[in-house]
């Protein structure tokens, strides 16, 4: 009996992460459909607004799309002015990337109902929320990405 209780909880916390998921990303969903722009746009005006000046080959990394995907989300952005593309100082084959004042605002909007919503979330946690979420968040990423995605995520190395 306890090994079925054992697999309904992992069954329940799967399901509570789909549902979770779908929630916290339905406000920007609904601002992104009047831009006719989709979760990938998301994710690039995000790191992007995260990490100015990141470069293509950086984004690719991060987001683990091909580069054709990236281009297409890439130029339509660039196309209605939310990210700027320049060349490298350094290394002329580079191509940086940055976010507009439009891009700048289009991230503000997009984050505010998210971090409102984990605010809450957190806060209904309890005082041992914040750091039990950053355990489970890290425990789910690949132990090869686990490093990598705490430097991202790392506000030391901003």
């Amino acid at each position: 009996m306890p090994e079925i209780e054992a697999d309904e909880r992992l069954t329940e916390a799967i399901e509570l992460l789909f549902f979770g998921y779908r929630d916290f990303i339905s406000d920007p969903d609904a601002i992104l459909s009047a831009y006719e722009f989709g979760r990938a746009h998301h994710r690039v005006v995000h790191f992007v607004g995260r990490n100015p000046g990141i470069t293509v080959a950086e984004l690719l990394d991060i987001l683990r799309i091909t580069k054709q995907s990236l281009a297409r989300v890439l130029r339509q952005l660039i196309e209605r002015g939310f990210v700027e593309q320049k060349t490298g100082e350094k290394d002329r084959r580079q191509r940086r990337l940055y976010l507009t004042e439009n891009g700048e605002e289009l991230l503000r909007r997009l984050v505010a109902p998210q971090r409102a919503r984990v605010a809450k979330a957190l806060k209904t946690a309890g005082p041992e929320g914040a750091e039990a979420w950053r355990k489970v968040m890290l425990a789910l990423l690949n132990e090869e990405n686990r490093h990598e995605v705490e430097k991202l995520i790392s506000r030391e190395t901003k």
